[in-house]
């Protein structure tokens, strides 16, 4: 049995389990690439308390494979691992993983970057911040969406 590529949770994960998860056993793999988005104490100039994530089950999850199919398709990456938290998270908590394996480097670096562009911009989650004053639900930056359109 193979290893899930897809997980929303609300618990923490621990990045050297998962890579090691990830590469175990398969001797084609000469490129790791990792990413580790972290929530931010501040965001569009305000202190930001904490941060809720929300997403359709079902719906999340297979968007998120869709994405990993067309980089496996796209840039030949041996294998990956997206972790997606949801829930209640505060500033410096980890939110998200996008680890792939490949035989070179430039196809990881590449890959990963393509999966969190998805994941920023198209991903059906919901981010919502508390500040000082008021809670608010964050879109997706007009970065994010020029980000991905680079893939396209």
């Amino acid at each position: 049995m193979t290893a899930a590529r897809v997980s929303i949770q609300t618990q923490d994960f621990d990045l050297s389990t998962e890579i090691a998860a990830l590469r175990a056993g398969d001797a084609r793999v000469g490129a790791v690439c990792s990413f580790v988005g972290t929530v931010r104490d501040r965001n569009e100039g305000d202190a930001v308390s904490s941060m809720e994530l929300e997403h359709y089950p079902g719906m999340t999850e297979k968007s998120i494979e869709a994405i990993i199919d067309r980089a496996v398709e796209r840039f030949g990456i041996f294998g990956a691992r997206v972790i997606h938290r949801i829930g209640m998270m505060q500033p410096m908590e980890q939110i998200v993983l996008v680890a792939v394996t490949s035989a070179h480097r430039g196809k990881s670096f590449e890959a990963c970057e393509f999966i969190m562009d998805y994941l920023k911009s198209e991903a059906p989650f919901w981010k919502k911040e508390q500040t000082d004053s008021r809670a608010r639900w964050v879109d997706a930056r007009v970065s994010d969406e020029q980000a991905l359109n680079r893939w396209k």
